[in-house]
Formats: structure tokens, C-alpha cells, sequence
């Protein structure tokens, strides 16, 4: 029997890594897969969100519309759906990962060894023309921007753009929210109206978008669809950039769980059991993935919308959030408005109707 020696000699170690971005594949939605009329600001998407501020209103959805032969199976798409075509001076239109600081500190950022950045993608929309890319330095309140270009319209684009280490402003160690990667999608003449800060700087609003940035939200027509996103530290181009750092579904998903987890939706999902502690206190332990921070309770809050069995008894009530305590590792939901008896084992704890949900937010 010959025996083989094996090495890592021919593993690329710098692959080896976790990414930087998540969801970058856009594959993971546990919201929802369709969000209508979205004005303001939200998550949809797992660790996606849209910045809005009066510019425009948009259906978002995880769409099956792709690059062929990437790899890719779903991309962020939005559509315009009422226009907005002369945006106020304070309009804006961002689409932001925020990022944890802890996450970052191989970015050396404000040591004299800071890491030059690349982040790529692939972007496609019917409205051709120029597009802001942000770093955003929330510790520090610094900047820098560059642009890039649709040029074809309905043609997916793959899109590689370098930005420089910054020796200035090092971001915290910790779970807290220290940095954004943001694509402007439109903005009013606050955010256009100065020079386009190109190198790190402190922030000046006026500087932070091309004055020749697309107004996204000027034609019910629009859409704009993402995919593919990965920062790389290093400067890359089209050429030299690594292939997209592909995850496990496993891993995907459990990396969005530290900020946002969907406890149950819909009809008869069991979500635990639990006890009294006197006839008016249901409580229930409900263990969930290690969050980033004590979470908050995201429900919806109707009558009837959840059951549990007391004494053989089935009780339907609301779940409150007044009721709700929760640790980054355990929770616990207690309602005090169902007629149990003390000191009473209580039955399992779920959902009666497509309309509910529970889920657990710790997102940045």
C-alpha cells in the first residue's frame, strides 16, 4: 500500500478566511422574500438595508434574476414604484451593510500600515450612468467615495473599485457598529453639491456623492438589482480579484443569525414550553443562536395570534414585548393576560395564524 503525504502546499491560504461581507450572495432573506411600499429606512434582506429619506417609494424583493455561470442563484432587486424625479436638497437613497468593528481590525485602520481595500460586485439596472460607492467610518466620522459606472442598460456588470488604507481613525474593538459600505442610489443637493472626497477624509456632507449620481427613483421604470458582493483587503482589478468567497448554507445563515433570527411564522410552529408562577404568568424559555446584543423582540402583536395548553386548557392571547426578557444566548416571553392556574406546567408555545411571527433583532 503506498501511503501519500498530504500538504497545503497547493491551497490558496488567503481564501481561507471568512468574508468580510455576509449575505454577499444575497441568499439568505428570513423576513420575507417581497417588501411593498418601502418609503423609509429597513432591513429586508438578511444584513442588507435600505437607507430612504423621502426620495421615492420601492418595492424590494430577493429576486432569481442573476449573472449566468457565477454561481449565483438570487440578487437584491429594487423597483421604483412612485417617482420622485426632483429630490429635495436632504433626499437620500443608500443601500449599507453596517459592520461590526471587531470584524475589521485587519483593516489596520489608523496605524501607518492600513490596508488598501476592493470591493466588487456585480450590479445591474435599466438606468445607465454614474454611481456613488461610500466607506463609512462610524467611530471616526470619516469618508471616502468613489464612483462607478452602469453603462449598458438590463445587462448585469461585474464592478471592481479600489479604495486606500487610512492612516487616520482606527476603529473599535467591539461588537458595536464602526463601519458601512453603502451604494448611493440618489441623493438631493446636500450630499452633491461639494467635490467628491476621493481619499479619506473627515465627513463634509456636501462631498460624499458624485454631483453626476443617478437618481434611481426619477422613473417608475426603474430597477437596480445586486449581487456578488465581497470587500478584499488589497487592491485589485477585474483581472486579479479572488473568485467570490462562496459559503456552506449552514455558515450563511448562521452568520446572519448573530443580528436577525425568525422564531416562527406562520400556523402551529412550536417554539417551547415553559410554566406559571401564578395564575396570570405564562413564561417560556425559548433558546436561540448567540445574538451580537441582547436582542429585541420583532412580532406582530394581534389578538388570538398565539396559543399554548394549561391544565389541558388552550389559551390564545398576544404576545407584548412589555412582558419579554431576553440574554444574548436565552429568552424568555411572558404575557400576563391569560387566566392560567399557579404553579402549573405549561404546554408548548406557538403560532395559530399566517399572519404571525416572532423573530429575535440584534442587527447594528
Amino acid at each position: 500500500m503506498t501511503i501519500t503525504k498530504v500538504t497545503d502546499a497547493g491551497l490558496d491560504k488567503s481564501r481561507i478566511v471568512t468574508p468580510l461581507i455576509i449575505n454577499g450572495d444575497m441568499s439568505v432573506s428570513q423576513r420575507g422574500t417581497s417588501f411593498s411600499s418601502q418609503s423609509g429606512s429597513a432591513y429586508h434582506l438578511d444584513r442588507f438595508k435600505t437607507l430612504a429619506s423621502s426620495l421615492g417609494t420601492f418595492t424590494i424583493s430577493q429576486s432569481t434574476t442573476v449573472p449566468t455561470g457565477q454561481g449565483f442563484a438570487k440578487s437584491f432587486k429594487l423597483d421604483c414604484t412612485t417617482a420622485d424625479a426632483s429630490p429635495s436638497a436632504g433626499d437620500t437613497l443608500q443601500f449599507v451593510q453596517y459592520i461590526e468593528g471587531q470584524n475589521l481590525q485587519s483593516l489596520k485602520k489608523g496605524t501607518s500600515s492600513a490596508e488598501a481595500v476592493t470591493v466588487s460586485f456585480w450590479v445591474r439596472s435599466n438606468k445607465t450612468g454614474t454611481y456613488t460607492l461610500e466607506l463609512y467610518d462610524n467611530d471616526n466620522s470619516r469618508q471616502i467615495s468613489k464612483t462607478y459606472t452602469i453603462s449598458s442598460a438590463d445587462t448585469w456588470e461585474k464592478k471592481t473599485v479600489n479604495f486606500a488604507g487610512d492612516t487616520s481613525g482606527a476603529l473599535d474593538n467591539d461588537n458595536a457598529l464602526s463601519f458601512a459600505v453603502q451604494w448611493w442610489l440618489g441623493a438631493g443637493s446636500n450630499s452633491t453639491s461639494g467635490t467628491l472626497s476621493e481619499t479619506w477624509t473627515s465627513v463634509t456632507t456636501a462631498n460624499r456623492v458624485s454631483s453626476s449620481q443617478v437618481n434611481i427613483a426619477d422613473n417608475t421604470d426603474n430597477e437596480w438589482y445586486i449581487t456578488g458582493i465581497q470587500m478584499e483587503i488589497g487592491t485589485f482589478d477585474s483581472n486579479t480579484i479572488p473568485s467570490f468567497p462562496f459559503e456552506s448554507a449552514e455558515n450563511n445563515l448562521r452568520r446572519c443569525l448573530r443580528y436577525y433570527e425568525l422564531l416562527a411564522s406562520g400556523n402551529a410552529l412550536t417554539l417551547g414550553f415553559g410554566g406559571t408562577y401564578n395564575s396570570n404568568h405564562p413564561a417560556y424559555a425559548i433558546y436561540y443562536h448567540p445574538k451580537r446584543a441582547v436582542p429585541s423582540l420583532d412580532e406582530v402583536n394581534s389578538s388570538n395570534y398565539y396559543r399554548f395548553y394549561s391544565s389541558g386548557v388552550e389559551y390564545k392571547y398576544n404576545v407584548s414585548s412589555q412582558f419579554f426578557q431576553a440574554t444574548i444566548t436565552q429568552a424568555m416571553i411572558i404575557n400576563g393576560n391569560a387566566g392560567t392556574v399557579a404553579d402549573d406546567k405549561v404546554g408548548f408555545f406557538d403560532t395559530i395564524n399566517s399572519g404571525a411571527y416572532l423573530a429575535l433583532d440584534a442587527e447594528l
